[in-house]
């Protein structure tokens, strides 16, 4: 879960993280974030660009090389008059499939319009914002007020439940698209992600009183629980409360059927006990906004991607991180949903321009992408994805979710009319690894 405008990270750049929490542990990821956030702007304004520049570098450094912190290091190169390597970053930019109006509405950025290179880069973005659909509808939600965000599958009813944010509940919809209410949140706050664990009848999921937003008391706000449900009936098992400050917005279950939660605001992973006894954090602050856990087959990692970061891979154990590498190629940033399936992750990318949903297989090692397919870019149907579930050889994903319809406070934007949350459905390409 990301707090989208709605807490997704603002651009023109990478100068405001809306909603985080400042209680961070010292030299963590995020302190550093924020802590170069802060030079970058003053550099900025003062049109310091050498300490601009070296601001930028580093904070390229700690985002792991990602598209905007490109466009940052891109952009400190035309304030020092060193254009032949803005053009280096904004081609590495294109590459990684990527698109901004900024080159050409930013006064930052003026010089490189004349540049004999600018046409080729202007060329690549077109092409980065063109049309993929590989996916098909579904079905459609019938309730335009969800602000559907999760969703899960469950073999045994052969049913789906999706969490709404904005009517705080989960609900359950067959394969036509009929839907009934599952559950309520017990706190009345949004609920976000959601987890079926058939082998135990429980389904767990995830409420947040979300920071700035009208869906819950203002006296409330910084506060969020895991979940745990009767599977059959929607009694309420567990309810295991966060540490005060944190939005535990995504899961993904172990083998044990522990939950493993990622605090989108704070920076945090935990892990929740499958009887609802604990919960600890186990991360050691590499993370900045950790979205959707993936875990990895090992029962050992977690692939956790940090909307800025990209994808770290978490020992459970030592707490250690060790981040896929963008290699100047694929776009690992801006990802809400994550998902691992034979041998590859499955990623809704709705903090890319453009947004996508996205496959990239990795090596038989698990420790490198080797390529990407784009399921859906830039598409009608597309909207606002947030994410999605693996059926067999097929991923299902949440378009349209209405998040575009709302504004930074909940309410929906005058003159906007939320659209119909719409299930997509698309094959996934060959994978050999579980």
């Amino acid at each position: 879960m990301i707090l989208h405008t709605n807490g997704r990270i603002l651009t023109p750049l990478l100068l405001v993280l809306v909603g985080v929490s400042t209680a961070q542990k010292s030299g963590s990821a995020m302190e550093q974030f924020q802590s170069l956030q802060a030079e970058l702007q003053k550099s900025h304004t003062a049109k310091d660009w050498h300490a601009n520049l070296a601001s930028a570098t580093k904070l390229q450094e700690l985002l792991n090389a990602a598209p905007d912190s490109l466009l940052e290091v891109a952009r400190a190169n035309v304030g020092v008059g060193d254009l032949n390597a803005a053009v280096r970053e904004v081609e590495a930019f294109v590459r990684m499939g990527q698109s901004a109006d900024l080159l050409k509405t930013s006064p930052d950025f003026s010089p490189l319009l004349k540049n004999v290179n600018f046409a080729k880069i202007q060329t690549g973005m077109e092409a980065n914002r063109k049309t993929i659909s590989l996916g098909s509808t579904d079905f459609l939600l019938s309730d335009s007020g969800l602000l559907a965000e999760d969703v899960d599958y469950d073999p045994r009813t052969k049913r789906f439940l999706i969490t709404s944010v904005r009517e705080k509940k989960i609900v359950s919809v067959e394969t036509t698209g009929a839907s009934s209410d599952f559950a309520k949140a017990p706190d009345n706050w949004p609920i976000l992600a959601i987890k079926i664990d058939p082998s135990r009848g429980v389904l767990w999921a995830t409420e947040v009183a979300m920071q700035g937003f009208s869906f819950a008391a203002e006296s409330d706000w910084g506060r969020s629980a895991v979940l745990c449900y009767d599977l059959k009936n929607g009694n309420l098992l567990h309810r295991v409360e966060g540490p005060r400050g944190t939005a535990l917005g995504d899961m993904v279950l172990t083998a044990k059927g522990d939950a493993i939660v990622s605090d989108g605001d704070g920076g945090g992973v935990y892990r929740v006990l499958a009887d609802g006894s604990a919960m600890q954090r186990i991360d050691d602050g590499d993370f900045i906004s950790p979205q959707t856990p993936a875990m990895h087959p090992d029962g050992k990692h977690v692939f956790v991607p940090d909307y800025v970061r990209g994808i770290g891979v978490l020992e459970i154990t030592t707490k250690q991180v060790r981040w896929l590498s963008m290699a100047g190629r694929f776009a690992l940033n801006g990802i809400d949903g994550l998902y691992f399936d034979h041998g590859r992750l499955i990623a809704v990318q709705n903090g890319t321009s453009p947004e996508r949903v996205v496959v990239f297989t990795l090596n038989a090692t698990l420790t490198k992408i080797e390529s990407e397919t784009i399921i859906e870019r830039a598409t009608n149907t597309l909207g606002d994805p947030t994410h999605g579930v693996v059926i067999g050889n097929e991923f299902y994903y949440i378009a349209n979710s209405g998040w575009d319809a709302i504004d930074d406070h909940g309410n929906v934007k005058p003159g906007i009319k939320p659209s119909v949350p719409r299930m997509m459905r698309a094959k996934l390409p060959g994978g050999t690894r579980r």
